[in-house]
């Protein structure tokens, strides 16, 4: 029998039971609606318009065999966040951190996979999407995928290089995230810790949640934004060649 069951969900289902404890004025459902990207409307009481989704759940007994013997590659005070499964795969975990957030009709898991669809069309190495699931047991989505195989930036930096090839993947780096955002990708959580070096050579992205897709290429001030995150990491911030990314072009070795 298959893990993986499917169901239809009301994804708004405990914006509803905060709305019976606490209703909001007209102008709070208005704000919240227009904030969320929920249909919120105010009429003596606050009325929801469903929005009904397939989802697929993953039984707690499933979703512990699927765990067994898995590597724990990241976690915080509320629990596990990445694993590595035995088979080589990896399940991500997100946690809701509001009640009232976007995450409740559009979980976090699932903008994954749909940023991952998106970027592959773009050509950008990103994981390979397996599923997107719901684990009701812990209170959880999650996205299981085939990882990018390589080094992060990050990882190759700790280890320590060579200048030389240092100099390179500078130089790599910049070409990339100028790519990036001529394709229009702006992301938020660009640093070294979402880059990878593959064998082949290329950078490819990870933890790609936050990636926001525009129809053109990146405005001057929209790459120049992008960078604030990484300008901000020490060790990290030197490998930002700005002038090149924000006028997006890089005809020759940086660094």
């Amino acid at each position: 029998m298959s893990s993986v069951s499917r169901l239809s969900a009301n994804p708004v289902a405990p914006l509803l039971a905060s709305s019976a404890r606490n209703t909001p004025s007209s102008d709070q459902g208005k704000w919240i609606g227009q904030k969320y990207g929920i249909g919120f409307a105010q009429v003596g009481k606050l009325q929801v318009f469903e929005q009904e989704r397939q989802v697929n759940t993953l039984e707690h007994d499933d979703y512990l065999a699927m765990r067994a013997g898995a590597t724990v590659l990241e976690a915080d005070s509320f629990g596990e966040k990445v694993l590595l499964l035995t088979d080589g795969t990896v399940l991500k975990l997100f946690r809701r951190k509001r009640l009232f957030s976007s995450a409740a009709w559009y979980p976090y898991a699932q903008r994954f996979a749909d940023n991952a669809a998106a970027l592959d069309r773009l050509g950008i190495p990103v994981p390979q999407i397996i599923d997107v699931v719901r684990i009701p047991s812990l209170a959880r989505d999650a996205v299981h995928y085939h990882p990018l195989v390589g080094r992060t930036l990050r990882e190759i930096c700790r280890e320590g290089i060579e200048k030389d090839q240092e100099r390179e993947l500078r130089t790599a780096f910049t070409r990339f995230v100028i790519h990036l955002h001529d394709c229009g990708v702006y992301f938020r959580s660009l640093h070294l810790g979402n880059v990878v070096y593959m064998p082949d050579q290329q950078l490819g992205l990870i933890d790609i949640a936050d990636v926001r897709i525009r129809a053109s290429g990146l405005s001057k001030r929209q790459r120049a934004r992008n960078l604030r995150r990484l300008l901000g990491i020490v060790g990290e911030c030197d490998w930002v060649e700005v002038s090149a990314i924000v006028d997006g072009k890089a005809d020759s070795p940086i660094g």
